[in-house]
């Protein structure tokens, strides 16, 4: 009777492979960026205030009047902007607006 070969295993390829370079993470443009201090809101934001939107968006620069107050986890604001327009905005994305913007809407 013929003797039974023995059964021979490759090793593990990743046991070969050498360390990865170390390399600075690149984060790549479309990564969301999560504002921890956002859940806090602001207490200068009351209903009525003239508002300039700062932050990141669309609207950036544009100066408005809250109409009211949202609640949640990130509170936010309804500011109707000087256009017309009605957006929801974070509480941390408003700033008081400066003199140049009310004159504005005075005249």
């Amino acid at each position: 009777m013929p003797r039974k070969r023995k059964v021979v295993y490759p090793p593990p390829r990743s046991s070969k492979a050498p360390p990865p370079p170390n390399r600075i993470p690149v984060n790549p443009p479309t990564l969301a960026v999560i504002n921890r201090n956002a859940g806090k809101g602001r207490a200068d934001i009351v209903a009525g205030a003239h508002v300039t939107i700062v932050g990141t968006g669309s609207d950036v620069g544009e100066t408005g009047i809250v109409e009211r107050l949202v609640g949640g986890v990130i509170p936010a604001a309804v500011v109707k902007l000087e256009g017309g327009r009605t957006r929801r905005v974070r509480t941390v994305d408003l700033a008081p607006a400066t003199g140049q913007g009310r004159a504005a809407e005075a005249e």
